[in-house]
């Protein structure tokens, strides 16, 4: 994917300085090089809807063990919101204060402009006050798929994740083997797209380079810096204060430990991946009851993604500011709160959060084109913010286990 960025950005500015706005290049990105990225697109696309439906349902109903775990399971799930909205409003407040997405010329602009006119609408619904609390709840789920109206999708799911959790007959049961099944088939799916990600990254790129120039280079650099600098907030203060004041450890020596699942973490990007490690680090070198430890950290690898909330709020804020979509307050809101869903219905592997940014785009009118540019970091933000989502989980289990005995 690397190779595909470094490719379309080389080719393209080379293409950009070679033949500026020759009707040639033109006809060349229109025709072969844009088509091509649409395509890669699309596939991303087809796939929101399923996989948002599916791994947010079963996200909520790993839930229902808070019936019978009672505190631990209440504790777990005050805990993630808690701390998945503090990353979700730090990233958002580093990209409002950094502004990484602004800078470009006004020319430049202009024709960021022409483009924004193929953006996707912004989904039904964005009505504010009263009528906006309304149209989050669906009166029919199959045209409210079809009109692409997310956040009411992600409503849904919320509502039958609950049932899920709640109704403990043999066919609910099977319901959730279904959806089971429907999630693994779309995580399939999405890894053979995203092996074809090197010719879409690099068919992105090319456009958007060969249009704009040499400058879009440092739109992005300031994008990675702003990501790992809320990723590294977030990581040493706010996991630092709630293992120091609310799980009463030594935060040097909560790092210390868990050194492992980090660099787990690190080297393979993937939570669901990690998990084993993070059980092992839990019981052997942090003392914590297996208990707590096996039902935080388990639930934790694809429900208290605190690294993916934040990075998707930071990559949908850094393009809306770089295509000038201007977000209203209430939109940054909106914004916020389907990235903190979002980690609970993101999938703990490599770019399981990409089909959610592409959701969120097509809401708020960001023209899909600028995802080229993520992609193209976007395996080594991966394991950055897996590496936050992992410690985030072990953070949590420490928090939760405070008070808490082996059940006799």
């Amino acid at each position: 994917m690397f190779m595909g960025l470094a490719a379309g950005i080389v080719l393209g500015v080379a293409a950009n300085l070679a033949a500026g706005d020759s009707p040639r290049l033109e006809w060349f990105v229109r025709h072969v090089t844009e088509p091509a990225g649409k395509i890669f697109l699309r596939l991303l696309f087809m796939l929101v809807i399923p996989l948002i439906l599916s791994a947010l349902s079963l996200g909520v109903a790993g839930l229902g063990d808070v019936r019978w775990l009672g505190r631990i399971g209440l504790k777990t799930l005050l805990y993630t919101v808690t701390v998945s909205t503090i990353a979700v409003l730090i990233g958002v407040g580093m990209v409002n204060l950094f502004q990484p997405g602004t800078g470009l010329s006004p020319e430049l602009k202009q024709r960021l402009a022409a483009q924004a006119s193929a953006a996707p609408p912004p989904a039904p619904g964005g009505a504010g006050g009263v009528d906006f609390l309304v149209n989050l709840v669906p009166n029919n789920i199959v045209k409210t798929m079809g009109d692409g109206d997310m956040l009411a999708v992600m409503v849904f799911a919320l509502f039958l994740g609950i049932g899920l959790a709640l109704t403990r007959t043999e066919p609910a049961r099977r319901l959730e083997e279904a959806l089971q099944g429907l999630y693994d088939v779309v995580m399939h799916l999405l890894g053979m797209v995203i092996q074809a990600a090197p010719v879409g990254v690099a068919c992105l790129l090319f456009t958007l380079t060969a249009r704009l120039g040499f400058d879009v280079l440092r739109q992005l650099g300031a994008y990675v810096l702003v990501v790992l600098g809320a990723l590294a907030l977030h990581q040493f203060v706010v996991y630092s204060i709630s293992v120091a004041w609310l799980g009463r450890m030594n935060p040097i020596a909560f790092f210390r430990s868990i050194r492992d699942a980090m660099l787990t973490a690190f080297s393979t990007a993937s939570s669901n991946a990690t998990l084993p490690t993070s059980l092992w680090v839990a019981e052997q070198n942090l003392k914590l009851p297996p208990h707590v430890s096996r039902f935080v950290l388990t639930l934790g690898s694809t429900a208290n993604q605190n690294g993916t909330a934040l990075f998707e709020g930071v990559t949908v804020l850094f393009l809306a500011q770089f295509f000038g979509v201007h977000l209203a307050l209430t939109q940054q809101v909106t914004v916020c709160f389907i990235c903190i869903l979002g980690g609970i219905g993101t999938a703990g592997v490599p770019a399981g959060s990409i089909p959610v940014v592409m959701m969120i785009l097509g809401m708020v009118g960001i023209p899909p084109e600028g995802i080229g540019m993520i992609l193209g970091v976007d395996r080594f933000l991966d394991m950055c913010r897996t590496t936050l989502n992992v410690t985030g989980d072990l953070a949590a289990a420490v928090v939760v286990a405070r008070g808490e005995e082996q059940p006799a």
